[in-house]
């Protein structure tokens, strides 16, 4: 796979506003990020499961599910990424509401594009900071210590499944072939089968609901 794509920060903007919210996906493609929009807060919670973004532009102001309610559900489910928080209410209420929210971040409208793309990278590099714990859902692993929590029950794990599940929190909703797995784990000297039957381990060791999805004639994935 390309490096250059590989290295792409992946934001989802969230905006009930579409001159907005094509603005927001023109601006941060061109500034070199993968960008995934959603329209409403229904569609932002399920793209935030499938995209796994690096970090999410949410606006406040959405029918139905508004985007104080979108970020407090995120949170619920365990899901780290920094959100960064659109709106265009100025007062101490409305930013302290975004923040105990869960928000890391607090933009008011209008804003300057610069100031926005700056913003998020300072959130994205403060991410990568906490590298050392990975988490999805209400997973986590500790991958210096090599060990692993889901929910309160604590995982034993051996250095390769540890490995594997390494591989894929850090691509969490992308697949992760066999060939690759092989390749940076066994260092390409195993079999075809053996990330199959690690897989399999993991999700007995992980317990339900499963995290792992397999994808035919693919690979594999982490998708809760």
């Amino acid at each position: 796979m390309d490096d250059a794509v590989e290295l792409r920060e992946r934001v989802l903007v969230v905006d009930d506003d579409p001159p907005l919210r094509r603005m927001l996906a023109r601006s941060l493609s061109a500034e070199g990020f993968e960008v995934t929009v959603a329209r409403d807060g229904a569609t932002a919670l399920l793209a935030a499961e499938r995209a796994a973004p690096d970090v999410i532009v949410l606006d406040v102001a959405m029918p139905a599910i508004d985007g104080l309610s979108v970020c407090r559900r995120l949170r619920a489910k365990g899901l780290p990424t920094p959100i960064l928080m659109l709106t265009a209410r100025d007062a101490v209420a409305d930013r302290v509401a975004g923040l105990e929210s869960g928000a890391d971040d607090y933009l008011v409208k209008p804003f300057a594009i610069q100031e926005l793309i700056a913003r998020l990278h300072a959130l994205t590099r403060r991410g990568k900071q906490s590298d050392a714990l990975l988490s999805y859902a209400d997973l986590v692993l500790d991958t210096a210590a090599r060990t692993a929590t889901r929910g309160v029950q604590a995982i034993e794990l051996t250095g390769r499944e540890a490995a594997l599940l390494e591989l894929l929190l850090r691509e969490s909703g992308r697949t992760v072939t066999r060939e690759r797995a092989i390749d940076e784990i066994w260092g390409g000297a195993a079999e075809h089968n053996v990330v199959d039957r690690y897989v399999t381990r993991l999700r007995r060791k992980l317990g339900e609901p499963p995290l792992i999805r397999t994808l035919r004639g693919s690979g594999f994935v982490l998708r809760a």
